[in-house]
């Protein structure tokens, strides 16, 4: 099945077609660790695979959410009880460098939320989003809400991509990456347009009571 992936694709096909789910729970969760590895494309690649039959679509949206949830989760975890000392001291080693986190965090100060939430599918964002949460002391609970959610989106999003389009994926993951600032800010027009009329309604059913 390796050799059947089209383009960038090829990279992690070896991986997965040996390791299968383990490769989707290793590559997604030390991603979210801060550690640079192909986890969106490795997803994607799943999906490639379910759609031909040689993996369980159900078992790879499992697994990648979870390794998602759990990877992000042991970030926060790093960077909560850490601290920017011990992230910058080990980050080197992962390519996770200053640069990259102070980026992030100065994002992360103006837009917190949606970071967590959409922060998965840009690259940068999706490495250090978890380490940043933790050391701006985003309280956990807040946190986990909001990254499940991310996580989600993020895994079906790609994962059913992969699925759904085959030997066509790699048009549609360059027209992504090409225009994902211009996608990523529909995004969170429609969640917080989506978010204003929840609470609006909330408000009247209120009064109303």
């Amino acid at each position: 099945m390796s050799s059947q992936l089209p383009g960038v694709f090829q990279s992690v096909a070896p991986t997965l077609d040996r390791y299968g789910y383990a490769a989707v729970l290793l590559m997604v969760g030390l991603e979210g660790v801060g550690i640079v590895l192909p986890g969106q494309l490795t997803l994607v690649a799943a999906g490639i695979f379910a759609g031909a039959g040689h993996l369980n679509l159900v078992l790879v949206l499992i697994a990648g959410f979870l390794a998602a949830v759990v990877g992000d989760n042991t970030g926060y975890a790093i960077g909560r009880f850490g601290g920017r000392e011990l992230v910058l001291r080990f980050g080197r080693y992962v390519f996770f460098t200053e640069k990259r986190l102070a980026a992030t965090e100065r994002f992360f100060e103006r837009r917190g939320e949606t970071v967590v939430v959409l922060g998965r599918f840009v690259d940068g964002l999706r490495q250090a989003s978890g380490i940043a949460a933790g050391l701006a002391e985003m309280g956990w609970r807040r946190y986990s809400t909001y990254n499940a959610l991310g996580s989600a989106i993020w895994v079906c999003a790609w994962v059913l991509a992969g699925y759904l389009a085959g030997n066509h994926i790699v048009g549609l993951y360059a027209w992504f990456q090409h225009y994902e600032k211009y996608v990523l800010a529909a995004l969170v027009v429609v969640v917080v347009a989506a978010l204003a009329g929840w609470l609006i309604k909330r408000r009247a059913s209120q009064q109303a009571a």
